[in-house]
């Protein structure tokens, strides 16, 4: 997976993708979702690195089914939530 971590005004903003879906765009009819390399592009990380970063962030945005799927087995992600385009997966996470 490729992790990228931001500092911002409102916290911690991580990014997380598969690296096979980096740079492409997927589409469900009623949205797209280009996954832009200025955005998620990152370091090669582990499933632990990425639960990590998880565990410290503000707001997080994962595409790809490893990434996704990492978010979901350690409990940061509702799998109710998680929206399906053509040939990918996308969710978002928020701590409040």
């Amino acid at each position: 997976m490729l992790l990228c971590e931001r500092s911002t005004q409102e916290g911690l903003l991580v990014s997380v993708c598969d690296p096979d879906v980096l740079g492409e765009t997927f589409e469900n009819g009623e949205a797209s979702l280009t996954v832009d390399p200025d955005f998620y592009e990152g370091e090669e990380a582990t499933a632990e690195e990425v639960v990590a970063s998880l565990a410290r962030c503000s707001v997080a945005n994962l595409v790809g089914s490893e990434a996704v799927g990492v978010a979901i087995e350690h409990g940061f992600v509702e799998e109710a939530n998680v929206l399906e385009f053509d040939g990918t997966v996308h969710a978002q996470y928020l701590r409040l």
